[in-house]
């Protein structure tokens, strides 16, 4: 609030009014914001903030545009809202602070063990004896190895084929030592089979499919209609996030007022899940009115 004060002050005892310098709004944060000018220029400006900042005099100001990187990010100050589940959000969310957006968090899914595991545990006893175990997601893959490594070990997949959907599957694998032997170019249950019918490696062959218990029924039908025996199991539960918790944002407000650049979504159900919280008339005009990626 005195900042109009300070900058005439300074002109007052004997700084030069061309003398330039530059106002910071949250210095460091993904809503940073810069004003720059002379002195006099400052002065004469009505609309400045009244809101904490540094304020920067001199011929250092010059080195702003030569120097400056924080706020010339590609994504710099966007303000993205991100669906996953809080337990899966942590990657995304670095990668697009790293690149300078503003990452709103607003899990519509949780992700919780299957109600019974009698099934799961069933299918990793017997994985040795399938010819191609297909993950179609993250999640898929560390219910599946933690009850597989409960009770057996990770040779008994020696010889098994092994299907991930996309690279964050196929790098969730990795983690636990198995190299994928079929990744489809896109992520989409239909290219798994269109690829395993190039390879011509269905008919006859037994899959294993441990997915969640709201997967859809496209990748079992089409690899039956094709010959192949598949087994499905339920290795989570995918399950309406309670959002809105104390502390949380308004994202609900922020759509409404267009505050929100992006909202992602990276499966099905979180779809389906905003749509359920925020009503299956509003959720078009809230998404309308922002940009949606999938």
């Amino acid at each position: 609030r005195q900042l109009h004060e300070i900058l005439k002050a300074l002109i007052a005892n004997g700084f030069d009014p061309a003398e330039p310098a530059a106002i910071i709004y949250d210095g460091t944060l993904p809503t940073q914001r810069t004003t720059d000018g002379t002195l006099q220029e400052l002065v004469e400006m009505k609309n400045l903030r009244t809101k904490p900042a540094i304020l920067v005099v001199g011929r250092v100001v010059g080195l702003r545009q030569h120097l400056r990187w924080f706020d010339e990010r590609p994504l710099f100050g966007k303000k993205i809202v991100v669906t996953r589940s809080r337990e899966q959000a942590g990657d995304l969310v670095d990668m697009l602070e790293s690149l300078g957006a503003e990452p709103i968090e607003a899990p519509m899914i949780r992700v919780e063990a299957p109600d019974d595991y009698g099934p799961l545990d069933a299918a990793t006893a017997e994985a040795g004896t399938y010819d191609w175990i297909v993950f179609t997601s993250a999640n898929g893959v560390d219910f599946f190895m933690r009850r597989l490594m409960a009770s057996g070990d990770i040779r008994d997949l020696k010889g098994v084929k092994i299907v991930a959907i996309g690279p964050a599957t196929s790098d969730r694998l990795a983690r636990h030592g198995l190299r994928v032997d079929l990744e489809p170019a896109e992520s989409r249950a239909d290219a798994i089979v269109q690829s395993l019918r190039e390879m011509g490696d269905i008919k006859g062959k037994r899959f294993l499919l441990p997915r969640a218990d709201i997967a859809r029924e496209v990748l079992p039908e089409e690899l039956r209609k094709s010959g192949a025996e598949v087994t499905e199991v339920t290795a989570y539960r995918t399950v309406l996030a309670e959002i809105e918790r104390e502390g949380d944002p308004d994202i609900y407000r922020m759509l409404l007022e267009k505050r929100i650049d992006v909202v992602t979504f990276t499966s099905a159900s979180t779809v389906k899940n905003f749509v359920q919280i925020f009503g299956a008339e509003q959720a078009p005009d809230l998404l309308n009115a922002t940009k949606v990626a999938s």
